[in-house]
């Protein structure tokens, strides 16, 4: 007999990926709850994965540490300032007296 093979359009594949990606349920369960075979959720997932590992785009956990990186930078780069100043003056009072 014949296998009937079922088509799923982007939306629901992606929408699919996402459940997998922002719940952390296994493939296998999330599979199951949409009445897909596990082994084509995984390809879904994987292709996804790939293709953002090709492209360099950042996850949200490595935006939001970037972001905060960023941010402690500058604020180290402002202590930096305000201690050259700082030790300037003093250099400048000590050669002064």
């Amino acid at each position: 007999m014949a296998e009937i093979r079922r088509k799923f359009d982007e939306d629901f594949k992606e929408g699919a990926v996402r459940l997998v990606r922002e719940t952390g349920k296994p493939i296998a369960q999330v599979a199951r709850e949409l009445g897909v075979n596990d082994g084509t959720l995984g390809n879904w997932v994987n292709a996804d994965r790939r293709r953002d590992a090709g492209n360099g785009a950042l996850g949200d956990d490595e935006r939001a540490e970037l972001v905060r990186l960023r941010r402690e930078c500058a604020e180290s780069r402002m202590r930096c300032d305000v201690l050259k100043r700082s030790v300037a003056l003093w250099v400048e009072e000590a050669m002064g007296r």
